[in-house]
């Protein structure tokens, strides 16, 4: 299985995955490596250089399009399952830029034009890409707030929080689980505002992304008191139409009559189900994987 980060939550889930597939098949290993992330285990696992992988949904969204940074569609992806749907786009404020220049909702952007610095995320990275749709959901460009004064900063996700935190920064969006602790221990030094998505926004960044809608509850951070809808990332585990239809069906009946062994490695995973295994649309599921859910009453 190619993932990410050794010491990211994907490992995590590799961890997690081991476990549920060696207690239903015993003397069975999965062995997890590190990769450049979602973008990168795509063409790894369609070259058959891993048999498992794991990718965003809008990762592998654009990756069944052809759409940058591929160049071509990957046509041979399928799922085996979801593994969490729960990473929301936060779009997040310090209150005194957000006081000084009035700004209530992302739709007062294009109206006050203030100089505002954005964080986001780092070229080629799909949180970026994201963040772009939205501001054009919303009428505005990179260039538009360029115009502004402002400044767009490519940074990635873990230097985010630092940059506002030294008053370098006045807006970032980024997708990550709630409570984020980049976000909490901003929150110690600046009073902080999270806006929600319009509902037509929502819809069209789903549509176009294969991000899903998502509501953050109310209270998810201490400064945070009403619900905030916005439109969130997940992962998906697949594999190439190479596997064979039994091994599939296997990894996803392991997956799905042990999944406290998933939910076990975090408790960001405790919300994972046999359900949710079983809802991704943004690629195709392996035909031994369909079958399997559809016996669970699960498809």
């Amino acid at each position: 299985m190619t993932g990410a980060s050794p010491k990211g939550l994907w490992s995590l889930l590799g961890v997690g995955s081991n476990a549920a597939i060696s207690t239903a098949f015993p003397g069975s290993t999965v062995t997890y490596q590190t990769s450049g992330g979602g973008l990168a285990n795509i063409p790894i696992v369609s070259a058959g250089r891993a048999e498992l992988g794991i990718a965003h949904n809008i990762e592998l969204v654009v990756a069944a399009k052809g759409d940058a940074p591929f160049k071509a569609p990957f046509k041979n992806l399928r799922a085996i399952a979801y593994m969490y749907n729960w990473a929301p786009m936060q779009m997040i404020m310090t209150k005194d830029f957000a006081d000084k220049h009035g700004i209530k909702s992302l739709d007062d952007l294009s109206k006050k034009k203030p100089p505002v610095r954005v964080a986001v995320n780092q070229r080629g990275n799909m949180v970026q890409a994201v963040n772009q749709k939205i501001f054009k959901a919303y009428g505005i460009s990179y260039k538009d707030i360029k115009s502004w004064g402002g400044q767009i900063i490519y940074s990635p996700g873990r230097e985010q929080g630092q940059l506002m935190s030294d008053r370098r920064v006045d807006l970032i969006g980024n997708g990550v689980f709630v409570p984020s602790k980049h976000f909490i221990r901003v929150s110690k030094s600046r009073d902080l505002v999270i806006f929600p998505l319009r509902s037509d926004v929502i819809k069209k960044v789903a549509d176009e992304t294969g991000a899903d809608p998502y509501v953050i509850k109310a209270g998810g951070y201490p400064w945070q008191p009403n619900a905030v809808n916005t439109v969130a990332l997940g992962a998906v585990l697949f594999t190439s139409d190479a596997m064979k239809e039994k091994d599939a069906y296997n990894l996803a009946k392991a997956m799905v009559e042990n999944v406290g062994k998933i939910q076990g490695v975090h408790k960001a995973m405790r919300s994972l189900t046999p359900k949710l295994m079983a809802s991704q649309t943004s690629i195709p599921y392996h035909a031994g994987a369909l079958r399997l859910f559809k016996e669970k009453g699960l498809k």
